[in-house]
């Protein structure tokens, strides 16, 4: 949400009284005055209107015109991207990017993912000991305590939005590419994802 404009006529307003008062200070509409602070007042509504924007574009879900710096400054885009990545999807990498892994839990995992735009669950597996194996599970070997499985829905949708999309921008995208790649440069090395999507 951007903060109000404030239109030339208002600055007109407020340069005519931050003037002195007086007979040679005249406020009326065709004084010469008012005409000179009439050019300035287009040129501080402009000035105003940008800083807006600026506003929107300091936080990295709302970024439009920074968009490209916040890449750059956070090591994107990447492979992880894909050919042509929409608006949004640039948005949401940048998020995950920004506010990171949290750490090497699912939680954090998960949240992860979110921020780009993923719903995901995760599953833990665990080498098969006695006592603990229930009849019909399946005999993992000791390489299972490092597996874990990322189940996901088989394509993501990312639909165009009205004033989020840029021109050229695809009205639909879908795919996990982004969700791989992404969790590929975050996982600990020493574990094995699994992508299930169903």
């Amino acid at each position: 949400m951007l903060a109000p404009n404030i239109l030339a006529a208002d600055f007109l307003k407020v340069l005519q009284g931050l003037m002195p008062r007086g007979r040679i200070w005249p406020r009326a509409n065709d004084a010469v005055q008012t005409q000179v602070l009439s050019g300035l007042a287009p040129s501080y509504e402009r000035a105003t209107s940008r800083a807006n924007y600026l506003l929107a574009d300091a936080f990295p879900s709302t970024t439009y015109e920074l968009l490209g710096e916040w890449e750059s400054t956070l090591g994107l885009p990447d492979p992880c991207a894909g050919e042509s990545p929409t608006i949004p999807q640039r948005q949401s990498q940048v998020v995950a990017r920004f506010v990171g892994g949290g750490g090497p839990s699912i939680e954090s995992l998960i949240a992860f993912a979110a921020d780009l735009g993923y719903t995901i669950t995760i599953t833990q597996f665990v080498e098969a000991r006695a006592g603990q194996l229930l009849a019909g599970e399946a005999c993992c070997g000791t390489a299972w305590n490092f597996a874990w499985q990322v189940n996901a829905p088989l394509n993501t949708v990312v639909s165009a939005l009205a004033g989020a999309m840029g021109a050229g921008d695809a009205l639909t995208a879908w795919g996990n590419q982004v969700l791989e790649c992404e969790l590929g440069e975050i996982m600990q090395a020493h574990t094995i994802p699994i992508f299930s999507y169903s």
